[in-house]
């Protein structure tokens, strides 16, 4: 019998206590996360379900974690144990107290370079463990997809395997050891068998393991499939001496794999060591281009003779998405040989730089003898190969990209079957998928023969339907093929009553043993694996039955969200207008899958404020997440207006790297917009906010008494007093208003026949506080000879992008500012002018912001017309229109920050260009994310800490480190205070540079 935890279920707002969180909070160091909205957070991972969990705990050390276990056991409270929430099956979900070890316990505790070991805490990244074992020449190898944000401890429960499995094998191959905390408390270490304690409590699990194994050997002999790739139920097969995976190099069974893959339902893993491989000297890649999907199904068991590490599917669907990714298309651009309709991926890898270079001669020779040929495209670059892998690596998130209520669904996507049936099977289930209206993307593992592949379903109508008689088919299919039907992601939620289905009646009441053995009280993440529910169970569905939308009134415009798709086509409709926007923006928070890719530290710019805090509220992931509970009534019914939202993007910056970055396209720069209107629509504007938000309104007046706000900087008491009041941090001076720019520009003017003409478009900031990179943006295109404009108009205010109203939440004031900046540029657009900004954050408004009013073809053209000051060199350049007599300066070094902007539309590079033209200037770029200031946000009090910390990350550093006369180049108003107020040091705008490079002599300097 199996005594059922006790859960305890905090209520709402005003809620009381449980015993298990008043206990945790008393004794626990870290955080102890017990309201709706973070348990929301931990709700849901990368699959379609959502289940509230008890609560939340994040132990600080390993004290703290078994601290927050016995108290689990004291109120027999079931535990989850979870690193980064991306299982795809549900296993990180559940109705238990979820302990994240992703923030804490992630260090490295032990490591031998000579025997190639390495322990780690279950928390530790893949990403960041290989960042630490690159120095060493060592690597652990189960290359996941998710390496940037996935947890040892996570890729532990779940058997993870990996592009280079082929070469590799799985993580059952590779762990040799794990240290365990069971159900009672006791501490184990679970290794090879000689290490084993003959008695006492793991005593009796072992001999107990192995009674069961012996007894069911001729069932799993016969039951067990034969294919590397298999993870369902438990490695019963341990004792099997003709399965050499089972094995250590003595020969003996290994204890650690029966947790290997058991998905925290026998043990809490707290360390795991980890057999370790030398970093390959050389790769090679060979893309091989194929014009029949059959067909690379097909040869696909001719090329893994050739001894790849890897051979991995990019079919058709996935290029055409990644083809729409800004950050996608360059990189699968150069890998395609024609129109293919699928591509594998080819890696050869050793220290022979020769020798590989002949394993893709021999590749392109096999595929023209199988009549393919010049069907390979050769990459020995590792640059590009890089980039192309990651292409390949966000493979499941580029599907998610797709919008509409249908999405593809996980949970026949990594059965496995024998190469030789590799084709004919993904043929017969294609046409499966056919015969119930939808299609499949499929991708992956094709040198193992584990492809994923999520049909199409709209799971807030007849998806569970069609999923449930999909999968019957897709089994019958995988037993005629003696493959196996969960191949890599687990089991879970989604596949556990397919448990029993492939291992029959006796193996899977030999798994119920061992869950018995381990936790007779079922506590350990129950529901999983033993005594699962049905996949179908849509009380476990995130788009459970009743599952409803607030009513929402938009302020932008979200038609293009509110798209229908055709499975089988691919085709969307047009977007809807209207009453449609609404949807659309129900439609664009949804589009989170959970994947969580912005859980990242190594490149870009996604998430600046999870970098700072690595906190689940503060990263995309759990903005969205808490977005889609608010909007659908699971917060309260507040909706956009509620606290929980204000506070969940308390620290979004509005960086625009998820607009970049998130392969399913999660744009929560525009979303906060809709939430801050919401916000400010119920809840009015403080004294700050109007401060902010107003400031080119009086701009104007701020200028001509800028010297009084100065003055008040110099008067502590005072300028204390005035910052306090308005919540503005102490550290920060006073923005410092000067004479207009454009007040003393001229009127625009009629140029002469035939010259070249542009508008130079002073934003705010450049206009009244920086107006000398106005001066010298004017300066370069005078020089270059173009005749300049300004957005001007005698007697009127100068024109705005809007984007402070926008950070107010005051989007009808935006809206009228897009307007009259529409009425008075189109006609310069019409006449063929270039409006030319210099500032991002306001330049870019006009090519994204804009675009959401409902202006249509008038902002389009807009759009199509606003550049960047180097974007337009650059273009004018590459056109034949542009020569400047440039000459070198006093450094021949600089280093360049990007503004976040700049980032999210790929517009850093025009800043290299236009400096390499200077003589004798190398440049190099900081791998940075956001700066930390972000418009008024390091300037806000609460906030100022934050903002630091963004910035200590990488910015600061780089530029403490850089030379005393390196030059350092930032185009953003708010980069360049940031770096001044944080290093002390001073970044100008490229404009400067290249009119400091205009002066005559040999080595100008920047003045």
């Amino acid at each position: 019998m199996h005594t059922q935890p006790i859960h305890f279920v905090p209520a709402g707002p005003g809620r009381a206590e449980s015993p298990l969180e008043r206990h945790l909070r008393q004794e626990m160091q870290g955080e102890v996360l017990f309201s709706r909205a973070d348990r929301g957070r931990y709700a849901t991972d990368a699959s379609i379900y959502q289940v509230m969990p008890v609560g939340v705990a994040v132990p600080r050390n390993q004290e703290d974690l078994l601290r927050c276990l016995d108290i689990a056991r004291h109120h027999r409270a079931a535990v989850l144990a979870r690193g980064a929430g991306t299982s795809q099956c549900g296993q990180t979900v559940g109705d238990a107290l979820v302990i994240d070890n992703s923030k804490w316990l992630n260090q490295v505790i032990d490591f031998d370079p000579v025997a190639m070991t390495v322990t780690v805490e279950p928390g530790m990244v893949l990403d960041h463990l290989n960042a630490w074992l690159k120095p060493h020449g060592l690597w652990f190898p189960v290359d996941v997809s998710t390496a940037a944000q996935c947890t040892i401890g996570g890729m532990t429960g779940n058997n993870s395997c990996g592009s280079r499995s082929i070469e590799y094998g799985n993580m059952v191959h590779n762990v040799l050891a794990v240290d365990a905390v069971l159900a009672d408390g006791t501490q184990a270490r679970f290794g090879a068998m000689a290490g084993m304690p003959p008695a006492g409590r793991v005593g009796d699990i072992v001999s107990g393991i192995e009674r069961i194994a012996r007894r069911e050997r001729s069932e799993i002999v016969e039951r067990v499939p034969k294919v590397l790739r298999r993870v369902a139920g438990y490695n019963i097969d341990l004792f099997d001496c003709q399965n050499p995976r089972a094995y250590t190099d003595d020969g003996t069974a290994n204890l650690a794999h029966i947790l290997v893959g058991s998905e925290g339902t026998l043990a809490y893993s707290r360390q795991v060591t980890l057999k370790l491989a030398p970093l390959p000297g050389n790769k090679v890649l060979g893309v091989v281009n194929f014009p029949t999907f059959y067909q690379a199904m097909d040869m696909t068991q001719h090329i893994v003779r050739l001894g790849p590490t890897a051979v991995e599917l990019v079919d058709r669907t996935m290029i055409d998405l990644a083809l729409t990714n800004p950050a996608f298309e360059p990189v699968i651009r150069k890998a395609l040989a024609g129109h293919p309709q699928a591509i594998l991926l080819v890696e050869f890898a050793g220290d022979d730089k020769g020798a590989l270079k002949e394993k893709l001669d021999r590749l392109a020779e096999l595929m023209s003898d199988l009549g393919l040929p010049g069907a390979v495209v050769k990459m020995p670059d590792a640059n590009e190969q890089k980039a192309l892998w990651e292409v390949r690596k966000a493979g499941l998130n580029i599907m998610m990209s797709m919008k509409g209520d249908g999405k593809p669904v996980s949970f026949i996507e990594d059965c496995a079957v024998p190469l030789e049936h590799l084709a004919e099977y993904t043929s017969r289930l294609t046409d499966v998928f056919h015969k119930y209206g939808t299609e499949g993307t499929w991708y992956a593992h094709a040198s193992v023969g584990t492809l994923h592949v999520r049909p199409i379903l709209d799971m807030r109508r007849d998806g569970a339907r069609d999923m449930r008689e999909i999968a019957e088919v897709a089994s019958a299919l995988v037993r005629e093929y003696k493959g196996a039907y969960s191949g890599e992601h687990g089991d879970g939620l989604c596949r556990g009553e397919w448990v029993a289905w492939q291992y029959g009646p006796r193996i899977n009441q030999a798994f119920s043993e061992i869950k018995d053995l381990f936790d007779p009280d079922n506590r350990f993440n129950p529901d999983k694996i033993v005594r699962p529910p049905k996949m179908d169970d849509k009380r476990n569905f995130r788009f459970a039955p009743g599952y409803r939308e607030l009513p929402l009134t938009p302020a932008l415009d979200w038609s293009a969200w509110n798209v229908t798709r055709d499975p089988l086509t691919g085709e969307e409709s047009a977007p809807g207008t209207g009453s449609d926007r609404s949807g659309g923006l129900a439609k664009a928070v949804e589009m989170c899958n959970n994947n969580g890719h912005c859980r990242k530290f190594d490149a870009g710019t996604m998430c600046p404020s999870y970098r700072a805090t690595r906190d689940e509220k503060h990263v995309t992931r759990g903005r969205a997440n808490t977005l889609r509970l608010a909007i659908s009534g699971q917060l309260g019914e507040d909706g956009l207006a509620s606290q929980d939202v204000k506070d969940v993007l308390d620290l979004c910056v509005s960086c625009k790297g998820c607009k970049r970055e998130c392969p399913t396209g999660v744009d929560m720069a525009k979303i906060k917009i809709e939430a801050r209107a919401a916000w400010t629509r119920k809840h009015g504007l403080s004294a700050r906010d109007k401060l902010v938000g107003f400031m080119p309104r009086y701009a104007p007046y701020a200028s001509r008494v800028g010297g009084l706000m100065a003055a008040a900087d110099r008067a502590p008491r005072l300028s204390a007093w005035l910052k306090g009041k308005l919540g503005l941090a102490s550290q920060r001076a006073f923005p410092q208003f000067r004479k207009s720019f454009l007040s003393g520009a001229g009127a625009n003017r009629p140029a002469a026949a035939g010259s070249k003409e542009v508008l130079l478009f002073v934003d705010t900031f450049n206009n009244y506080m920086e107006p000398e990179n106005a001066e010298a943006a004017r300066r370069v295109l005078e020089a270059a000879g173009y005749a300049v404009h300004f957005n001007t108009r005698n007697g009127e205010r100068p024109l705005c992008c809007g984007r402070t109203y926008l950070s107010a939440g005051l989007v009808d004031q935006a809206r009228a500012e897009a307007r009259r900046t529409l009425d008075q540029l189109l006609p310069y657009v019409e006449r063929g002018l270039a409006i030319v900004g210099l500032e991002p954050s306001c330049l870019l408004s006009l090519r994204d912001e804009f675009l959401h009013y409902g202006y249509g073809a008038e902002a389009e053209k807009l759009a199509a017309s606003a550049f960047l000051f180097e974007e337009f060199l650059v273009r004018e350049k590459e056109a034949g229109r542009l020569a400047l007599d440039l000459h070198a300066l006093a450094t021949s070094q600089a280093l360049v920050h990007g503004h976040c902007h700049q980032k999210a539309f790929d517009a850093v590079h025009p800043v290299q260009t236009v400096l390499r033209w200077i003589p004798g200037l190398q440049v190099s770029v900081i791998e940075s994310s956001c700066c930390g200031m972000a418009g008024s946000f390091g300037y806000e009090a609460e906030h100022y800490a934050v903002s630091q910390a963004m910035g200590e990350l990488s910015l600061f550093p780089a530029v403490r480190k850089a030379a005393s006369d390196t030059l350092l180049v930032a185009d953003g108003t708010s980069c360049r205070h940031q770096i001044h107020d944080g290093t002390a040091r001073n970044a100008v705008h490229v404009a400067r540079v290249l009119a400091s490079s205009l002066q005559a002599g040999p080595a100008s300097a920047l003045g």
